[in-house]
């Protein structure tokens, strides 16, 4: 009896995870807005004023839009977690010329990861049959953020390299944030 008992309270509470799971991703689009707009906030708190000898410097990195034109959701939310994972990765290495705040910078790192924890369970858990389109999204997006992580390295991270990767997290955050405010 009390294994039955023990078996049955443990098929509760798997299911209710289940139940609690799907509902955050549910609300999902809303959590991104939130994370996107503390994320821009952080961005901008996290340095002073895009420094002028750095404007000539200026780089087209070419953020591929198409992969978030929101045909299947699956798809959308599998592109905004490379995104996420992509942008943690760059702003995780190098920074010591960066002239930002660390402090507003943990926390920067430490929302975006968090919210990549969260788009990982939503998207394993609708493990898609988009396998396709997604795969060519990644493969795009992995292109631009390459871009970036070799303009970093061709200068040697100094400090206007990184400010110009700031803005371009900066375009790359707003453009999600306008496509997710459309869903």
């Amino acid at each position: 009896i009390m294994n039955a008992f023990g078996l049955i309270q443990i098929g509760l509470i798997l299911s209710s995870i289940t139940i609690i799971s799907s509902l955050q991703c549910n609300h999902l689009p809303l959590q991104q807005r939130k994370v996107i707009e503390n994320s821009l906030r952080l961005l901008d708190k996290m340095g002073k004023e895009f420094p002028q000898q750095c404007l000539r410097e200026k780089m087209s990195f070419r953020f591929p839009t198409q992969v978030l034109q929101p045909r299947q959701k699956e798809t959308f939310g599998a592109a905004i977690e490379e995104i996420f994972q992509n942008i943690f990765y760059i702003f995780s290495k190098n920074l010591t010329l960066a002239a930002w705040d660390g402090t507003v910078l943990d926390q920067f790192q430490n929302g975006l990861y968090l919210q990549i924890e969260q788009l990982e369970a939503c998207v394993i858990e609708k493990h898609s049959k988009h396998c396709w389109s997604k795969e060519v999204s990644r493969l795009k997006l992995k292109k631009y953020f390459r871009k970036i992580d070799c303009f970093l390295r061709d200068k040697q991270h100094d400090l206007c390299s990184w400010e110009i990767s700031r803005a371009e997290m900066r375009r790359c955050l707003q453009l999600i944030d306008k496509v997710t405010r459309k869903l």
